[in-house]
């Protein structure tokens, strides 16, 4: 290095402590995100981070600070805040440019909310027609929601070209490496799988070596394993949000578009098809026992005596299967009838495609408002089928989840139940909750687009959906 590329480089990092510095004042509630990235210099590029590092070209910061001495701070706090929402750590992804593009978009918005807008930006109108235009659809500005936004929409490539020069701050082809690809079977754009589902930001796989012959000055290696670099960056974003709805709450609105985003980042999830066997029980169906039989002995029976087998087989076993459980569905006027057949529909094909019914079952189905409106016993799969395919939505009224309760209760009490696992109780609303635990367990199923953050009693399971969950 040259000594005028030498002045270049600390002229650079100058800047960039100067912009960090400048971002703690502005934003003390992000001081442990911006203090984290080590700054590693990289000519010919402009901005790029793998979580751990910032690496940024020194002439393009130059360059930027003397157009407009804003413009490092917005480009700083714009990949700091790629981090916080780990938007690297997605894994594999049906389109990677799509996700791109919604990750920038989902960062530019939050920083035209904390007022981070740099004067004299081209296309800047057109950045804001079109943030507009998002928030207008699809309200919550998460990256995963635009995301599928844009799939459903099926844009051009043109179109796609575009948006990405209006958004475009930082180089991204570092999250996306040569091994997720080769082990991605999901295709391009072009391909027949349209689905375009997110894996979990959680199950991300361990960085890949830099392979032989490539070399290193053009790649973005991580700065350590993914799994506890994205650990890391999901508890600063947990302390972050902590700190917004306590000590920093003089931000106000400005940063009510950061919370709620870090609600949506933050918040447990869980996976629905599993959470469902937690209602399965033991019982008996007719059939051979695999696990319990010998077929040494059985053989050998037969090869001695002819048509005589010395132990015959189990006529009957054990299996886990969904028998008796209760589902709610809140009909209040804030819920859709549409909503509600997507997530009886989305319940009764993950328990078919599992195959955990029993031939006979024991499912209540109870539609409330604020007083019981219908309650249907369902004892067959092809009874449930046409319930769903027939229902109607009654009520539309308040919000209590008393009577529910009281009417479970009373069927217990009844002798209608022998074994229940629990209920299931849809709804996207608040209401009254019952003084008392019942005696089995309960799980609340949210419908919850804003990430709002429901209020239930400590006994209850709280599970939060949202409307492309049920698709």
């Amino acid at each position: 290095m040259n000594e005028k590329e030498v002045l270049i480089n600390n002229a650079a990092r100058n800047v960039l402590a100067l912009t960090r510095d400048t971002l703690i004042v502005r934003f003390r509630f992000l001081d442990i995100a911006l203090s984290r990235l080590e700054p590693v210099a990289k000519n010919d590029t402009t901005y790029a981070t793998d979580g751990g590092r910032l690496i940024y070209g020194p002439s393009h910061v130059l360059r930027s600070f003397r157009s407009d001495r804003e413009k490092p701070v917005h480009d700083y706090l714009h990949i700091v805040l790629h981090c916080i929402f780990r938007h690297m750590f997605i894994g594999s992804l049906a389109d990677r440019e799509l996700w791109d593009l919604a990750c920038d978009i989902a960062v530019e918005s939050i920083l035209s909310d904390l007022g981070l807008r740099i004067a004299g930006i081209a296309n800047q109108i057109a950045r804001d027609s079109e943030v507009e235009r998002l928030r207008a659809e699809v309200r919550m500005l998460t990256a995963e929601k635009i995301y599928h936004y844009y799939l459903e929409s099926d844009l051009p490539g043109l179109e796609i070209a575009r948006l990405r020069r209006l958004f475009e701050v930082d180089d991204h082809s570092g999250w996306h490496s040569e091994k997720s690809r080769s082990n991605n079977d999901t295709p391009e754009r072009n391909g027949s799988d349209r689905d375009g589902r997110l894996p979990d930001r959680d199950s991300i796989s361990a960085a890949e070596d830099i392979p032989d012959g490539v070399d290193p000055e053009n790649t973005f290696p991580q700065h350590s394993p993914l799994e506890e670099l994205a650990d890391e960056w999901k508890k600063i974003a947990e302390k972050i949000q902590e700190d917004l709805e306590t000590f920093s709450r003089e931000q106000g609105d400005a940063a009510g578009g950061l919370v709620r985003n870090l609600k949506a980042v933050n918040r447990e999830r869980y996976d629905y098809t599993n959470f469902l066997k937690k209602f399965s029980v033991l019982g008996e169906t007719i059939g051979v026992n695999d696990e319990e039989f010998d077929y040494i002995y059985y053989t050998y029976g037969l090869r001695l005596y002819g048509n005589m087998p010395l132990v015959e087989p189990l006529e009957y076993r054990e299996v886990k299967r969904v028998k008796e459980f209760v589902i709610a569905v809140d009909t209040s006027a804030s819920t859709s009838g549409e909503l509600v057949q997507k997530f009886l529909r989305k319940t009764y094909n993950i328990l078919k495609s599992t195959e955990n019914f029993f031939s006979r079952v024991n499912i209540h189905i109870i539609q409330c408002d604020a007083a019981i409106q219908e309650h249907v016993r369902i004892t067959s799969e092809e009874e449930l089928d046409d319930y769903i395919s027939s229902m109607e939505i009654r009520g539309l009224g308040g919000t209590d989840f008393r009577p529910v309760f009281g009417l479970v209760d009373k069927l217990i009490e009844d002798g209608k139940f022998r074994d229940l696992k629990g209920m299931i109780y849809f709804t996207d609303g608040r209401g009254t909750f019952p003084a008392r635990k019942p005696g089995y367990e309960t799980a609340f199923v949210f419908l919850d687009n804003e990430y709002n953050d429901p209020d239930v009693p400590l006994w209850a399971i709280k599970i939060v959906l949202q409307d492309e969950e049920l698709l």
